[in-house]
């Protein structure tokens, strides 16, 4: 599922669009019922995918090797609603999500600081998501203890 980063660009692009849809409904269901439990479990959620995506935004910007502009523009799009989507879609037309994993060594001439670390972990694609995981998580945990946007009600 995850072979190509346009397949793994996409399906958190879809999953970070998705976890806004939960979010705007708790939002919804807290102002209609007074149900602050599903804004507390639709955020937690969309708050994990949110994170998830702008790391694998990064990722795949490394391994792809974008420019600065569209980097900053699929890791910005997760705060806009459904941004991901659109943004996606034009990474794909632009070829920006085109090619393979780069996991061979790199021409002279094309060498990146971190391209051994990457492709190292390219390779054992276990270590590589168990990495993204324990950042997601002490993020997420980081964030919960400073608290929800707003303030605490």
């Amino acid at each position: 599922m995850l072979r190509t980063p346009y397949r793994a660009f996409r399906l958190v692009a879809i999953a970070e669009a998705i976890t806004w849809t939960l979010l705007i409904a708790a939002l919804i269901l807290r102002a209609v019922a007074a149900w602050d439990l599903a804004t507390t479990v639709a955020g937690s959620i969309h708050g994990f995918v949110f994170l998830s995506y702008g790391a694998t935004a990064i990722l795949v910007s490394l391994n792809s090797r974008w420019p600065v502009g569209p980097t900053v523009l699929a890791v910005v799009s997760a705060v806009i609603p459904y941004a991901t989507i659109p943004v996606e879609r034009w990474l794909h037309r632009k070829g920006l999500l085109d090619g393979a994993w780069r996991t061979q060594e790199p021409d002279a001439g094309e060498r990146r600081w971190y391209d051994g670390l990457l492709r190292w972990f390219l390779l054992r694609p276990w270590a590589l998501i168990a990495l993204i995981a324990a950042a997601v998580v002490a993020l997420f945990v980081a964030l919960l203890i400073i608290g929800p946007p707003g303030g605490r009600h």
